[in-house]
């Protein structure tokens, strides 16, 4: 799945933790999202381990279905 910048509309390229717009010249932080119920998930970082939480009662996520979007705010 592509995602377009927020401020230009033109496509944005993954990165490893944010996507980059060539277009703007922006980046935006990725936001990882409940594939269940596309809310906002909690990240869960320990022991140089990254888990996923989801507070709407899904539970733990697999880092497999997580969906990444871009956040409005860039970096």
């Amino acid at each position: 799945m592509s995602e377009n910048c927020p401020v230009c509309q033109h496509q944005l390229i993954a990165q490893q933790d944010a996507f980059h717009c060539v277009e703007c010249q922006r980046d935006f932080a990725a936001q990882p999202i409940c594939p269940s119920c596309g809310q906002s998930l909690q990240v869960l970082k320990a022991c140089g381990a990254v888990d996923y939480f989801c507070p709407n009662g899904d539970g733990l996520i697999s880092r497999k279905s997580v969906i990444f979007k871009p956040l409005i705010e860039s970096l």
